[in-house]
């Protein structure tokens, strides 16, 4: 008790925790679209619930991981060289979670430009097994998210306590927004593109991280924000362009 009295009472714990909460949100935004997109093949009644499990899981994965702390820093250690590169475990799980993340986007930016794509793994006529392939892949996006961003986490801070509270507001944070940016990647078909554009992105990072290659996090999210920033102003200029048609059409009637 003693101990938790004095952190709360620390400057610089308060600053690694606003710090750490930032992180853990802007990481968990990767996740979430992931969450978003997949969760948006199933039928509708399963959506929501889906959503629940995969971010349930990704609490309870981060927490379960923030328990084994020393073992988590030991997947940093090299197993085996390769290419002049150590690998550790850390290493592979992002390499796996990156080519992943490259296929599963792949297969989805294939499924919107063909016309006849064939059928879907996720078949309204399949739920069962849908919400089943739905909640495994995300619970395996959330194993790979988890244990890089609770690396990450001890690389900022030694207090487990402040890292528990930054994993709870961001997971939080996660909750309320999955619904909100689940609906509006369904309801504009173009935002779905962008998304899975993000998605290729940040699965090639894994891959490159995974190889020894550091992508600073800030150019990706840059990146991500921009592409965001014109496609807001694609939609508020299609949307323009169609007041003008909504308004001739109710003229036209009124005479």
């Amino acid at each position: 008790m003693e101990y938790l009295i004095e952190l709360a009472g620390s400057p610089a714990a308060w600053a690694a925790l606003a710090t750490l909460i930032a992180m853990e949100v802007v990481l968990g935004i990767d996740n979430l679209i992931f969450i978003s997109i997949l969760t948006n093949k199933l039928p509708e009644h399963q959506r929501e619930r889906a959503r629940r499990i995969g971010i349930g899981g990704a609490l309870i994965l981060r927490l379960v991981l923030l328990g084994t702390v020393a073992i988590i820093v030991g997947l940093t250690a090299p197993v085996f060289t390769a290419f002049g590169h150590g690998f550790s475990w850390r290493d592979l799980i992002l390499i796996a979670g990156g080519l992943f993340l490259v296929w599963k986007a792949t297969k989805e930016i294939h499924h919107n430009v063909d016309p006849d794509p064939g059928a879907d793994m996720f078949d309204s006529r399949k739920a069962t097994m849908g919400m089943a392939a739905a909640v495994g892949q995300i619970l395996l996006l959330d194993l790979v998210f988890s244990i890089d961003s609770i690396i990450t986490a001890v690389g900022m801070t030694d207090h487990i306590p402040i890292m528990v509270v930054a994993v709870l507001v961001a997971v939080g944070v996660m909750l309320l927004a999955a619904t909100p940016l689940a609906n509006f990647i369904h309801r504009n078909p173009t935002i779905v593109m962008l998304a899975l554009g993000f998605l290729l992105l940040i699965g090639t990072t894994l891959i490159a991280e995974g190889f020894g290659a550091h992508v600073p996090k800030g150019y990706i999210y840059a990146a991500m924000a921009f592409s965001a920033f014109v496609e807001a102003l694609n939609l508020l200029s299609r949307r323009s362009r169609r007041k003008p048609q909504v308004t001739e059409g109710a003229a036209e009637s009124g005479h």
